[in-house]
């Protein structure tokens, strides 16, 4: 498991550093910086730090210990606010997983925690947009000038990872629509409905995703609409994640119309395969009723009439042409 990362920021100079997690209650009643805590994976003593150094509601605490499935918040006054987030992760058997991130902004610190993960995700993963984030700040590269900048940072990196995962999903729409218009025939066990399958769910997981998110970030917008050191950056999320969900639902769209032609063209194969039996039934059935009613009185074990025979093959015969002739009247092939 990773450790926690504290950083501190110091007002004047905007200065980064890497400090010890002991300095923690130091860092609290220092008025001349403010300090980022970074919590990979939040565990009883991460939560003793929350609840002792920082004074966060027990609420808010054990939401950060368990997973959380839907995007939440909760606002806390005018100066404090806790935000879960999500960024979708492929996994196998076109699984879509869901990374955790979950923020407490307030003027004078950023927290940010992750997961709980599944095992099949490694900690890299789940880490990444802070761990860029946090080199960048470390080195300099970075100018932010407080602890909602700086959550605006992540989060826009948050954003930008699912237009990324919808960029690629969306060349696997493009694929499916190519096999789809063009002239090969699509086979009913080479795959393809379930790769379809698979990318609608992969639209939908981020889908998802964004709605929920830009639901929240309005949500936050109307509570702190009186908050200057906030308020900024809490719209200009919402404009992000409501710019991803309007994305996803258009590709959701266009890998409809994919379906639907998909669907058409296999009830035309359907529904001419119908008129081609439909066509061999009208031929075959008088020919085997006369077959098989005659059949038995031409035929016998030992002795074979001829006359008859020949006589009701004719029959059959003129049966059958008349029978291919009308069904081509009425244009059944």
């Amino acid at each position: 498991m990773a450790d926690p990362r504290v950083i501190w920021v110091d007002r004047a100079t905007g200065t980064a550093a890497l400090r010890p997690v002991e300095d923690l209650p130091a860092l609290r009643g220092d008025p001349s910086g403010w300090l980022w805590l970074d919590l990979p994976e939040p565990d009883e003593a991460s939560a003793a730090w929350l609840r002792d150094v920082f004074k966060l509601p027990h609420t808010a605490i054990q939401d950060v210990l368990q997973r959380n499935h839907v995007s939440r918040l909760y606002a806390f006054g005018g100066s404090l606010l806790f935000l879960v987030l999500h960024r979708p992760e492929p996994g196998e058997e076109g699984h879509v997983h869901y990374l955790e991130l979950d923020q407490f902004i307030a003027p004078d610190f950023l927290i940010t925690t992750h997961g709980p993960r599944s095992a099949q995700v490694p900690v890299e993963k789940m880490l990444a947009e802070t761990d860029v984030v946090a080199e960048r700040l470390l080195l300099g590269k970075l100018a932010v000038t407080g602890p909602a900048e700086l959550a605006h940072t992540i989060v826009s990196r948050l954003c930008q990872e699912e237009e990324r995962y919808v960029n690629s999903v969306a060349h696997d729409v493009g694929l499916l629509e190519q096999t789809v218009m063009g002239k090969s025939q699509i086979r009913a066990g080479d795959g393809f409905l379930d790769r379809l399958f698979r990318v609608r769910h992969a639209l939908l997981t981020v889908h998802t995703m964004a709605v929920q998110s830009t639901e929240v970030l309005g949500r936050a917008t109307r509570l702190y609409e009186d908050a200057a050191w906030l308020l900024p950056t809490l719209r200009d999320l919402q404009d992000q994640y409501r710019r991803v969900g309007r994305i996803s639902e258009s590709q959701l769209q266009f890998l409809a119309g994919v379906t639907e032609y998909y669907r058409a063209r296999t009830d035309q194969k359907m529904a001419v395969a119908g008129e081609k039996l439909a066509v061999i039934a009208a031929i075959t059935l008088p020919v085997s009723a006369v077959s098989g009613v005659m059949g038995m009185q031409t035929i016998q074990i030992n002795e074979v009439n001829w006359p008859w025979t020949i006589s009701m093959l004719v029959v059959m015969t003129a049966m059958s042409l008349w029978l291919l002739w009308w069904a081509k009247r009425q244009g059944w092939w």
